[in-house]
């Protein structure tokens, strides 16, 4: 049987990163879809298990032969994006696959794979707190932090296409939360016994 997807998307500092590397360690058959940028690799990633990191060509010549399945101009020739290879290469696997994507990025999933996929959405308590989680992450310019909020006031309109929306206050609540929603989506989701 095909493995389902599960989608988290949230503006950039709420969390979902981390609620996603927590369930990953749960048993929730899940794999983990990598996603493609045309950004600069941080000190702390390694290519082909943070992203798969392209130059902005290689992206586009990807989106050219029509490689994604989603995909985004965030800034000003930086890209994210979906392979598809990727997607269906751990669902053949019989895996859930699960995605660590922007807001956009999560509908266009979302839409494309329709009841087979649940839609995750963290939200910060607020604003202020997103503003203090990325200024104590240390990996950013102050530029492109502003960059970051003045984003996620957008972002936070996007919340109710979600099927499901957590608001990461407490991260050992958001992490119960998000493997609740899972568990009852998968639930859902196994073949029913034949009617007589």
């Amino acid at each position: 049987m095909q493995g389902k997807l599960i989608i988290f998307s949230a503006p950039s500092g709420a969390g979902k990163t981390t609620i996603v590397r927590h369930l990953l360690n749960k048993d929730l058959n899940l794999e983990f879809s990598i996603s493609a940028t045309s950004r600069g690799m941080r000190h702390t990633e390694t290519d082909g298990k943070d992203y798969y990191f392209l130059t902005p060509e290689e992206f586009r010549n990807k989106i050219a032969n029509n490689e994604f399945l989603e995909w985004e101009e965030v800034y000003a020739g930086t890209y994210y994006g979906t392979l598809k290879s990727e997607v269906e290469r751990i669902r053949n696997n019989g895996k859930n696959v699960v995605f660590d994507v922007d807001v956009v990025g999560g509908c266009n999933i979302k839409k494309y794979y329709g009841n087979e996929a649940l839609a995750v959405f963290i939200q910060p308590p607020s604003v202020e707190e997103l503003r203090n989680r990325l200024v104590s992450r240390s990996t950013d310019s102050l530029e492109v932090i502003e960059k970051r909020i003045a984003k996620a006031g957008y972002e936070l309109t996007f919340a109710s296409q979600f099927d499901c929306i957590i608001v990461n206050e407490h991260l050992e609540i958001a992490f119960a939360e998000a493997e609740k929603c899972i568990r009852e989506f998968l639930a859902s989701c196994k073949p029913q016994a034949a009617r007589s």
